[in-house]
């Protein structure tokens, strides 16, 4: 980048996975964007890291193309928007940011001095998100000059690939800059989710209970690892990308997870199992999904025919997305009454 060179408007700091994730998904939407290293380096050192982010990036971009996400002649295009600069380089590139995604490692330390210095280099209007999974953007905020601008994003790896980006703000958030964030997201194709404060946010709080159960039923005998991964792909999986859980709840019946919860709360474990009290509460007062109009969500003036179609347009689209066509070739029956 030199000084003539006007810089990106959206800056990834951190040279790791993370950074080069977001890079990619918002060159390949046509946006340029520039990833500083923040780690001290000799000048051996930063060829050396730079030459590794250039050969990830072009395998990334040549796979996906070849996976047919774009052609293959726009590959080099996408990797040209992407800079990559060392750390005598970050205050120029941050000088012009609007939107700044921070994504140095897990520590406090590292967090507090990354924020420290952007906010020396940043304009103080520019938005900055941390990318981080473990920290909250109240314990955070407090390190951010004009902590207005301040929040959380969390983005799923591949970052490239997977639409959602769980968006975690504190209580002085402003909503300009939430719907500005959001907004720079959706543009690139991705589906922002807005939580609170809490550990875990969405997706990992579930998952991590997922995977600790899936990995304690290979510890018991239940099943192989490869029996419950075919499990999770073709009955769990394919079915929560086509239903949300808490829709799926409803349309079961809450009543079904209620009385589920009891079972496997009497016979595995109650402190896993024991349903919440949102379910007891919604049970005893008859809130049970879609057979009563009313559970996790309203179902009031819904034409309920039309809803299931749907659902089941989902979950078909899904099979056959996995293969998996249901559609049932026309045969000719011919009745021949009672056969000897």
């Amino acid at each position: 980048m030199t000084a003539q060179t006007k810089p990106p408007a959206i800056v990834a700091i951190g040279a790791g996975r993370m950074g080069r994730g977001i890079a990619v998904a918002y060159a390949v939407r046509g946006q340029s964007v520039v990833i500083v290293d923040f780690k001290p380096r000799s000048a051996e050192q930063f060829q050396a890291l730079q030459n590794d982010i250039d050969q990830e990036l072009n395998t990334t971009l040549q796979q996906l193309a070849d996976l047919g996400m774009f052609s293959a002649d726009q590959a080099a295009q996408h990797r040209a928007r992407i800079s990559v600069v060392s750390l005598d380089q970050a205050a120029q590139a941050l000088a012009g940011a609007r939107i700044i995604y921070e994504g140095v490692p897990e520590t406090l330390d590292a967090k507090r001095d990354a924020l420290g210095r952007i906010c020396q280099a940043a304009p103080a209007d520019a938005i900055i998100a941390s990318t981080t999974s473990t920290m909250l953007a109240s314990d955070l905020a407090a390190m951010v000059t004009h902590p207005e601008r301040f929040m959380n994003a969390h983005w799923l790896n591949p970052a490239y690939i997977i639409p959602l980006v769980e968006i975690s703000a504190h209580d002085a958030t402003s909503a300009e800059a939430l719907d500005a964030l959001k907004n720079s997201l959706k543009a690139i194709g991705k589906v922002p989710v807005q939580c609170g404060c809490s550990p875990g946010f969405i997706v990992p709080r579930l998952q991590t209970l997922i995977m600790n159960e899936a990995a304690r039923m290979v510890e018991e005998g239940v099943a192989t690892a490869e029996e419950i991964d075919l499990a999770t792909r073709y009955g769990l999986g394919f079915r929560f990308a086509s239903i949300g859980v808490l829709e799926f709840i409803d349309y079961g019946g809450n009543d079904i997870l209620y009385h589920a919860s009891r079972y496997l709360a009497d016979n595995l474990d109650p402190t896993r199992y024991t349903a919440p009290d949102i379910v007891q509460r919604y049970m005893h007062e008859g809130k049970i999904g879609l057979r009563s109009a009313s559970g996790f969500l309203s179902y009031e003036g819904v034409d309920l025919n039309a809803y299931r179609r749907d659902v089941l347009a989902r979950t078909l689209g899904m099979l056959r997305h996995f293969g998996l066509d249901q559609s049932i070739p026309s045969t000719t029956v011919k009745e021949t009454g009672n056969e000897n």
